[in-house]
Order: C-alpha cells, then structure tokens, then sequence
C-alpha cells in the first residue's frame, strides 16, 4: 500500500515538472503580454467597416485587424492566440491602465493629451478628417462650398463641429447615432456630407454594398497619426514599432491597405515613418 502511494506521490510530481518545463519553455513574448495562458489581448473598434468590425459570423476584419494580427505574429503569437476586446473610444486609456488589453489599434490617434496617460508606438498610418459625398455631387469641391450644406457626424464626435468653427461658419450640424446612419442620410439626400477621418469614410464607402455611390472630396482637414497604444513605460512599444517596420518594408502593410480601403479609391499617404508625428 505505501509503495503504491509513493508511486503515485512521484506520478503527479513528475507531471508537474514537465508541466512546467513545458510552460518555462514557452518562446511567446515575455513582456507582459498574452500573460493569460499563451494568449495576447488586443483592444480594436468592432463596428467601423474597412477599420475594424466584428461581422456577424463573429469574425473581425479590417485594417486595424490587418496590423494587430501582423504584429502579434511577430511577437510570437498566432492569430488563434488572439483575443479580441472591443475598445471604444472614450474607454482605451483606461483599458490599457487598467492592463484589461496588451495593446490597442483602434483608429487611435496620437495627441499630447493622450501620450501624459499612454505610450504610443507607431504611427502607422496618417490619416485626415475629410468629408464624405455622394458620387455624382459636384456641389462641394472646397470646404467652404459646406457652407449651408447639412454636415453629418456622429453624436459627441467634434469632426463636424470643428468644420463649422474653422472652415464652413453656415454649415447645417445634424448628429446621429452612427455613422451608418449617416451614410444613409447622404445616399437619401436628407444629408449632404459625413465627416469623420478619410479612413474611416474610405472603409464603409468600400462596402459592396456601396460600391460607386459615393466619394471622398479630398479635403485633408486634419492631421491624424494612428498609433498603437500600450500601457505607459511597456516595453511593447520597441517590440511593436520594430514590427511596424518590418510589415512596410516587406510590403504586407501596402496589402492591407489596398484589401481594405482601395475599393473607394483610397488616396493613403506613404506610410509614415516611426516616430514621425506630422502635426
């Protein structure tokens, strides 16, 4: 009887050690991240089309997505070894503070009043507040021509608020719930433009089924350097902007970027080079 409980006694002991030989010999980036099991948490918008959306199969795609999963790969993680959180744009600072995500791509642009709370890596991709019209108007070719023209955004965005401030004083605000409903506004004509970041825009007017309905003007309101947010003093942030140059220099960035936003004949500027913050 005492033989067999020492038996099993060393039975389990030796389990455990190769358990944890097992888990010691993990090769995954040790930085914090995926600290749950072999898993890498990575926050994301789950309902801008082009960008980041969660589609109804449960699947996400997107550009954002595109670089998330391109950067987790080179930090030692399989795109099954992701999971995707939800990253709204009020809640991302707290997110990464809090450590509920390793890292956000989320349309999140890099501003001073951010960077006091989070690092950002990056950017990876400029972008520009522009406006959104309907294929055949060739009414608004200069933000001034906004002017009496009903400019939509979505509820708490300041997007439309600063093109009546700065650029088009007459220019008729309407807000609505989403973008979504925005766009339908402008294919119905009850609105004239949507307002938001190019890419963004360039996103949903890639959708099949908007295909040639619309355009964008072109107008380059704005200068808006996305970048990945990490929490502040991670060491992910070196990691992740060595990615980002790998993914432009072996073209996988130029891929993404023509899958995503070149059926609205996306005009995207080069990509920008890391730590360049054009103001």
């Amino acid at each position: 009887m005492k033989l067999r409980k020492v038996t099993a006694a060393a039975s389990v002991a030796l389990a455990l050690a190769v358990t944890a030989t097992a888990c010691g010999g993990d090769d995954k980036d040790s930085d914090n991240a995926g600290s749950g099991g072999g898993k890498i948490t990575i926050g994301i918008k789950i309902d801008q089309p082009g960008i980041g959306q969660k589609t109804p199969d449960g699947k996400y795609k997107g550009f954002d997505v595109d670089v998330a999963t391109y950067v987790a790969k080179a930090l030692g993680y399989d795109a099954g070894d992701i999971e995707w959180k939800e990253a709204k744009s009020a809640d991302r600072e707290t997110m990464l503070q809090r450590g509920d995500v390793d890292f956000i791509a989320a349309s999140y642009s890099i501003n001073e009043e951010r960077e006091a709370k989070v690092d950002f890596a990056g950017p990876y991709l400029l972008a520009h507040q522009d406006v959104l019209i309907r294929a055949n108007d060739n009414s608004i070719k200069d933000p001034k021509d906004l002017n009496s023209k009903k400019l939509c955004s979505v509820t708490g965005s300041t997007s439309a608020q600063n093109v009546k401030d700065k650029l088009a004083p007459k220019a008729q605000l309407q807000e609505y719930g989403g973008y979504s409903e925005c766009l339908t506004g402008v294919e119905n004509k009850a609105i004239d433009a949507l307002t938001t970041d190019d890419s963004i825009l360039a996103g949903y007017a890639a959708q099949a089924e908007f295909k040639g309905k619309f355009k964008l003007a072109g107008f380059k309101m704005t200068n808006e350097n996305y970048g990945i947010g990490v929490k502040k003093g991670s060491d992910l942030k070196a990691k992740i902007n060595k990615a980002l140059e790998k993914m432009v220099s072996d073209g996988s960035w130029e891929k993404a970027v023509t899958a995503n936003f070149g059926p609205a004949n996306y005009k995207n500027e080069p990509a920008p080079k890391i730590g360049n913050i054009v103001k």
